[in-house]
């Protein structure tokens, strides 16, 4: 972990390993991949339910509290990582790819892109 003005940074690689550590002294084991698949498709549900409520056209209900976007969203990245350690995905080498494939293929696409 890297620090800078007192703020922890952590690396792609550093998370997966924390998150492996996690599992394995608090959660016995992994989810089966598939439960993990589901487990994701509800937390990005309850991400999308708050940005649907808090920059979207929907409203909370009565008694519903305005729940914390940040968590949320963390707790997809969690699944994220979780299925990346079952599968043998190394997120920072697959993270560089992926920007060079998005650079490569849409250098120009978004800059001419009229309806930006």
């Amino acid at each position: 972990m890297e620090e800078n003005e007192n703020k922890v940074h952590i690396t792609l690689a550093e998370a997966q390993k924390m998150v492996d550590e996690w599992i394995k002294t608090y959660g016995v084991r992994y989810f089966s991949e598939l439960t993990n698949m589901a487990i994701l498709t509800e937390e990005v549900g309850e991400v999308a339910r708050i940005v649907a409520r808090k920059y979207g056209d929907q409203s909370f209900k009565a008694g519903e509290s305005d729940r914390n976007l940040a968590d949320e969203i963390c707790d997809v990245l969690w699944v994220l990582i979780c299925l990346a350690n079952q599968t043998g995905v190394n997120l920072e080498d697959a993270f560089r790819k992926n920007i060079e494939k998005k650079t490569q293929r849409d250098k120009t696409r978004h800059i001419y892109n009229s309806k930006l």
